[in-house]
């Protein structure tokens, strides 16, 4: 089984502040939790706020502009209508029906590109819109504990991913591809990751 990271792996950029951005354009008040939002994710970054922490600013950001859930699917369809020349189509390619795509975007973004991806396996952060909130924030550890409630302690053939902050899903791999524009950078082994 191979698994994929999806943001600047298959998709080239940040999906999730892409459509924040491109949020803006539809709903003008976005634009007041963005400056807030983009200084908390380089502090976590940085390791100055936990995880929580840039939980409750995501959080805060939901509650202030979801208000209207149901236009949301129309937002999603537009967005990946102006966007999906920004998925690596070689990647696409190697996406088997067994394969994982595991994210720390929102499972809700996927829907509009789930004809283009060859897997019903995808995994990321869920929210509950009637709360307005994050019932499951995919990010950082978490990516490891939705693999192994799911599989266990199954090994992960090929895992491609942008960032060592996957360390430990890298620890679950038999060869890990550190990708860079859509291309692989650097081979690793569970060794020396």
């Amino acid at each position: 089984m191979k698994v994929f990271d999806f943001d600047n792996t298959i998709y080239n950029g940040e999906s999730s502040i892409d459509f924040a951005f491109y949020l803006i354009r539809e709903k003008k008040k976005i634009i007041l939790y963005i400056p807030t939002i983009l200084f908390s994710l380089v502090r976590y970054k940085l390791c100055l706020i936990s995880k929580e922490k840039l939980e409750a600013v995501i959080n805060n950001f939901f509650e202030g502009v979801m208000e209207e859930t149901e236009s949301l699917p129309l937002f999603v369809d537009q967005f990946w209508k102006n966007n999906s020349h920004k998925l690596n189509e070689g990647l696409l390619r190697l996406i088997k029906p067994e394969d994982v795509i595991i994210s720390a975007s929102p499972v809700f973004l996927f829907d509009g590109v789930r004809g283009l991806i060859n897997t019903e396996r995808i995994f990321g952060t869920e929210v509950d819109f009637k709360h307005k909130r994050i019932t499951w924030f995919n990010f950082g550890d978490n990516k490891v504990k939705r693999y192994k409630s799911l599989y266990g302690d199954r090994k992960i053939d090929v895992f491609f991913t942008d960032s060592y902050n996957d360390r430990d899903l890298m620890k679950l791999s038999e060869r890990i591809y550190i990708m860079k524009k859509g291309a692989p950078v650097k081979r690793l082994s569970p060794k020396n990751n």
